[in-house]
């Protein structure tokens, strides 16, 4: 299927249709169940899903649970693995490292790097630890493509300059500071604090009567 242009929206969502589907224990799945179980419009989920897969569903059939799901990983780069480092193996950090849902979209943390001695040797989660001095190495025996960020704010710039020189083209960051990046290095920013400010000004929105349910 020739790849179509998607909205940043659409993209957004699809993650959440191939969850939904990898918990299907049925063959066939409807538009309308899914559009249900996400407070959207059944039209609006045909629509995402024909810009990424050809398995059009069938009227009173739906769509096929694993074609679905497997036009949705490829569409996503899920399909092969992409190894990852984490910086920053902290309270953030290991919490991010004991999550299992990172294999299903198609991300391996093959290591974390730590400056704490009392870290640096363990297996958290499956993870092994390391020092920051092993991120050379690292990057160039597993071919990581993606740098995670849990690190104090104050190293968060010249962590990522270290990764993007070891060949990382996508840094996912978690600290709340600006970052640099030179052109062909994919970022995003992880700010839980923003997301918080926002969460408890809608609820004060909603307590006020100035938005509705």
């Amino acid at each position: 299927m020739e790849e179509r242009a998607v909205s940043v929206q659409t993209i957004r969502r699809l993650p959440v249709y191939l969850r939904y589907l990898q918990e299907q224990s049925g063959t066939t799945v409807s538009a309308a169940s899914m559009a249900k179980a996400f407070g959207l419009n059944a039209v609006q989920v045909r629509k995402d899903l024909a810009a990424v897969s050809e398995c059009g569903g069938r009227s009173g059939v739906g769509y096929e649970t694993q074609a679905l799901a497997r036009d949705i990983r490829r569409f996503l780069g899920c399909d092969h693995a992409r190894y990852a480092v984490l910086a920053g193996a902290g309270n953030l950090g290991q919490a991010l490292m004991g999550y299992g849902g990172f294999a299903a979209c198609g991300m391996r943390l093959c290591a974390a790097l730590d400056t704490n001695p009392s870290l640096v040797g363990r297996e958290i989660h499956g993870v092994p630890v390391y020092s920051p001095d092993c991120m050379e190495e690292i990057c160039g025996r597993w071919g990581v493509e993606i740098g995670v960020l849990a690190v104090p704010a104050g190293v968060a710039q010249r962590v990522c300059d270290r990764m993007v020189d070891c060949g990382v083209r996508a840094i996912w960051n978690f600290v709340p500071e600006h970052l640099n990046v030179p052109r062909g290095v994919r970022l995003q920013n992880e700010n839980l604090a923003a997301s918080l400010v926002v969460l408890s000004k809608r609820l004060k929105q909603q307590r006020t009567g100035q938005v509705k349910e």
